[in-house]
């Protein structure tokens, strides 16, 4: 079975694996090549189809390994594989590379909450300095003298923009983005559906049936075709004993016949994995589950306007002030939106006393005036013993506009456990935790 490679995959990889090992004068050549592009295209397959083709041997490293409960461990082992790479060329006089699938996933930064570790530096630190020595990798602890074979890097990726900016710089690593065209995506899954014998006319139409469909999609469409043929094997031998047939049985596995390679079902079942694709789209969950967060957000707002007036009113002076009809207008507790107790008297909006006494609440002005965020997080009663918090709010700055916040999430919350954690605005970790409400113990 031949699988489709793209000319201009091929034509990328190649160029780039046999410039580094060519003696170009004068010529600063980068060691990583970055392939990127969306999620299912097909990236790191198209890169072991090169390889075969090509004849180079690959050392493979993963994403999951860019992290280590030891610091040091992922770069370390960058260095290893490398130093395999270059050996495996060395002994057997074939080219060869090192492939790291899903980098952004293990050493990039999604969002402003992605924890940035030392070993994330570490890594980062790492390759760059392979890209610009690729000839002088030691390892920790340990230094030769004697140079080793330059080995490329081909590493792949959906998002390369989470990357550290001087890792992906040009010198360093050079960038191709990977998506196929028109006449690519028929070649791939004309070869996907190669043994299956269909016409290349109905390969043509089943594309362009779903043009916006990532290339795996055509793969799990073809397993998708077995399931009617496993259901009839599953009828036959009976649910309650196809474990002992298929896994501990002195029989041989059956053959299962040709499934209906017809393009009209290929397009029905193509079609009924497109309409799964756009329940999960629709079906956002996540909303429902965050309905109580989003009216949480909405007091928020007027817990901060609240506090706001209050700070307008408690500056203004003790005297009666005249409004503008001649009359005299006290900044009185009734004509308050909303008004805090003292902090060893607190209740609620509903007149129900809460758990902010003096210790609390100089607890969360403590956390303030040290310059750390304090995020309100709770949890009922069962999500409490996984462990599973959900997030009220982040509060920064203002200890009257975050007791407030905080009286708020203590009424929004009374029957749920209720914590404060401080967050180092740098670093954005954790430097401590401490809950400040538990719900009544029912008797």
């Amino acid at each position: 079975m031949s699988y489709y490679i793209a000319p201009q995959f091929l034509d990328k990889l190649s160029i780039h694996i046999t410039k580094n090992y060519l003696d170009l004068p004068g010529v600063r050549v980068p060691l990583i090549l970055g392939i990127h592009g969306r999620k299912g295209e097909g990236k790191s397959f198209q890169c072991d189809l090169a390889f075969q083709r090509m004849g180079v041997e690959a050392v493979h490293m993963s994403a999951g390994e860019m992290e280590s409960p030891d610091a040091g461990d992922p770069a370390r082992l960058i260095r290893l594989r490398y130093r395999e790479a270059a050996e495996l060329c060395r002994v057997r006089g074939r080219m060869t590379v090192l492939m790291i699938n899903d980098l952004d996933a293990g050493a990039g930064r999604v969002d402003q909450f992605t924890q940035y570790t030392v070993n994330t530096q570490l890594v980062n630190g790492t390759l760059m300095n392979i890209a610009d020595n690729p000839t002088n990798v030691q390892l920790p602890g340990s230094y030769e003298i004697e140079p080793i074979q330059r080995v490329p890097i081909v590493v792949t990726g959906n998002d390369f923009s989470t990357l550290y900016a001087p890792l992906i710089r040009d010198g360093r690593m050079e960038k191709f983005f990977w998506e196929p065209n028109r006449d690519d995506r028929i070649g791939i899954v004309g070869g996907i559906f190669e043994q299956d014998a269909i016409a290349r006319d109905d390969i043509t139409k089943l594309v362009d049936t779903f043009p916006n469909q990532a290339i795996d999609f055509y793969s799990a469409l073809r397993s998708r075709l077995y399931d009617e043929l496993v259901r009839q094997f599953i009828a036959d031998v009976g649910i309650e004993k196809v474990s002992a047939r298929v896994v501990n049985s002195p029989d041989r596995l059956p053959d299962f016949r040709k499934p209906d390679f017809g393009l009209s079902h290929l397009i029905e079942l193509g079609k009924k994995m497109v309409a799964e694709q756009d329940r999960v789209r629709e079906m956002r969950l996540s909303q429902e589950y965050n309905e109580v967060l989003h009216r949480s957000n909405r007091r928020l707002g007027e817990v901060n306007l609240a506090a706001q007036q209050m700070a307008r009113e408690e500056s203004a002076p003790a005297n009666p002030a005249v409004a503008g009809n001649g009359q005299t207008r006290h900044a009185t507790q009734e004509n308050r939106p909303y008004s805090t107790q003292p902090a060893n008297d607190e209740r609620n909006r509903n007149g129900q006393p809460t758990d902010l006494n003096q210790e609390t609440a100089k607890t969360l002005k403590d956390l303030l005036n040290q310059g750390y965020r304090v995020g309100l997080e709770y949890v009922n009663e069962r999500r409490f013993r996984t462990n599973s918090w959900q997030s009220y709010a982040v509060v920064q700055g203002n200890p009257r506009e975050a007791i407030a916040t905080l009286e708020a999430c203590l009424a929004d919350h009374d029957n749920d456990y209720v914590r404060l954690v401080g967050i180092e605005p740098n670093a954005r970790r954790r430097v401590v935790e401490t809950i400040v409400h538990r719900p009544t113990v029912k008797r």
